[in-house]
């Protein structure tokens, strides 16, 4: 038995470190030098990010702030999940937790956040990669953690959840930025999200007893709730980010219920393409 736990030793050893040595190839060597040869970027990528970041002292502040938020929620959403509260409703602080980390940011720093989304999301492939894998020695941990908070649309594989909210947060900023995006399209998928999905969610178990229709499990008062919260949210952060006399109520109040109802009727990962339908609605 000890000549197997050494052997098991040995084997997870030398994964570990052909994966982290092929990692670090691969952030060092691999995709600068893609940068370099297909883009012609001509400074490393890491420097580039270091330099600017440093550009502005604001920049910091968020890496301080973003890093403060997430010690502080991880410890209590995993207790939070370890005691009698509702799997969804749980699912919903990360949600709140991207209202607290992202708002900010996309009124004050939207390039930095684009960056920022971009950096996060090559961490969950990197995380992935680690927990599917069983790399020491993080791997069992993070596959512990992760999997306290999966559902149903997560397979038995893949955890996607995660990935899906990052994205539908990111997607509206990386798509923005052309001169006839209206000033409420980089805030797509935060409002949709975080405040009329979050809302939605919370008022319809709480409260909800109206069924939409036989076979959802949505209620009338949840989806009635994400509307008006997500026209407060949206009149709020136009009110902040640009002029609240600017809005054009009608087509807002249209692609809020609109988003509602596809939020409402639909069984697929509505976190990764609900903020897209959101964006685009605005934008017409």
């Amino acid at each position: 038995s000890k000549r197997i736990v050494a052997r098991d030793s040995r084997q997870n050893l030398c994964k570990a470190a052909a994966f982290y040595l092929s990692l670090t190839l691969a952030l060092i060597l691999l995709t600068p030098g893609w940068l370099f040869l297909v883009q012609g970027f001509q400074q490393h990528l890491f420097l580039w990010i270091i330099q600017f970041v440093f550009e502005e002292p604001v920049r910091l502040v968020f890496c301080g702030y973003w890093m403060i938020v997430l010690c502080g929620s991880v410890l209590p959403l995993y207790l939070v999940k370890t005691g009698k509260v509702q799997q969804i409703l749980v699912r919903k602080l990360f949600h709140i937790m991207a209202i607290i980390m992202f708002i900010p940011a996309l009124l004050l720093q939207q390039l930095f956040l684009r960056l920022a989304f971009c950096i996060a999301f090559c961490a969950f492939l990197i995380l992935e990669m680690i927990r599917v894998w069983q790399i020491p020695p993080f791997g069992v941990l993070v596959d512990s953690f992760m999997k306290s908070f999966t559902d149903h649309r997560d397979s038995d594989v893949l955890i996607i959840s995660h990935f899906s909210l990052l994205l539908g947060c990111a997607l509206p900023l990386w798509l923005s930025g052309n001169s006839f995006d209206r000033p409420l399209a980089p805030f797509a998928g935060i409002l949709s999200l975080g405040i009329g999905d979050t809302m939605a969610s919370v008022i319809g178990i709480k409260f909800g007893s109206q069924k939409l229709s036989r076979d959802s499990k949505k209620t009338v008062e949840g989806t009635a709730a994400g509307i008006v919260s997500l026209i407060l949210g949206s009149s709020i952060i136009h009110f902040f980010y640009a002029n609240l006399n600017d809005i054009q109520w009608i087509s807002l109040m249209i692609a809020v219920v609109c988003t509602a109802l596809m939020e409402a009727f639909t069984l697929q990962l509505d976190n990764a393409f609900i903020p897209l339908i959101f964006f685009t609605l605005l934008n017409m």
